[in-house]
């Protein structure tokens, strides 16, 4: 188990993680169960969509469930207090000028599994999360993306 990747997660992610779980522990276990005995009753298994469908949305959920209890396992919380103020560190909030696109930016730095880049979460794996560690505001670092080098300002850090 040892060889096994730390999947670090902010307070809110892991705390998301856990109500997703007893979700699918709690209530979607039982819903897909009743689905199950109502195609049960519908006679014929060999020929029913309804059950190959509740069977198939069963596996998913229990494939869900092993997912996520490996991820919690193997879970690392990022510990606001052990951030170094002033440097970008998992878990902060950084506010940045994109030179290229000439546009101001918000992410939040958290781990690969927490990564939402529609919601501004990133992650510190990226090219753009991993350039951004360690670095104060009012540093402009070069960033190599897909897209080429792109040079960012870091204009806040919370």
């Amino acid at each position: 188990m040892s060889d096994e990747k730390k999947i670090i997660l902010t307070a809110e992610g892991l705390k998301k993680l856990e109500d997703e779980l007893e979700d699918l522990k709690v209530v979607r276990r039982k819903d897909v169960a009743a689905k199950i005995k109502e195609a049960r009753g519908q006679g014929d298994l060999s020929e029913n969509a309804e059950y190959d469908a509740a069977k198939e949305e069963q596996a998913e959920i229990e494939a869900r469930i092993v997912t996520i209890e490996n991820m919690l396992r193997n879970a690392q919380v990022i510990d606001d207090e052990d951030r170094n103020s002033g440097l970008v560190s998992l878990g902060s909030k950084i506010r940045v000028y994109d030179e290229e696109f000439e546009e101001e930016e918000e992410y939040t730095l958290v781990g690969s599994a927490e990564a939402d880049p529609f919601d501004g979460k990133i992650s510190n794996e990226s090219p753009i999360g991993a350039a951004l560690i360690g670095h104060a505001a009012g540093d402009t670092i070069e960033v190599e993306t897909p897209n080429g080098i792109s040079r960012i300002k870091i204009l806040d850090i919370e």
